[in-house]
């Protein structure tokens, strides 16, 4: 799927890039997370030129900005809700 010798693969691994599970037969599994980052790292190394440390930087990087911005969301609706709750609506008079 990713035209990546297994080698590479295990490599990727052992580095903490990709974390396969396991079946009972101890074949690993790649999950769809696991695929969509190894052809992100393949972009960032063919298409930019980044080494592979760097490559992890930066969708580590990358992930945890999706994250942070996932939480302010949420706080965002949070502070909402309590706006609502807290303030009166406002009347006639206050609208433009």
């Amino acid at each position: 799927m990713v035209r990546m010798h297994a080698q590479s693969l295990r490599y990727y691994e052992r580095m903490g890039i990709v974390t396969p599970s396991r079946s009972q037969g101890r074949i690993r599994l790649y999950s769809q997370a696991d695929i969509n980052r190894v052809l992100q790292i393949q972009r960032l190394i063919n298409d930019l030129g980044v080494n592979l440390a760097g490559a992890d930087i930066i969708i580590r990087l990358n992930e945890r900005i999706r994250r942070m911005e996932e939480e302010v969301e949420e706080l965002r609706h949070q502070l909402q809700r309590f706006r609502d709750r807290r303030l009166p609506a406002p009347t006639e008079e206050q609208t433009p």
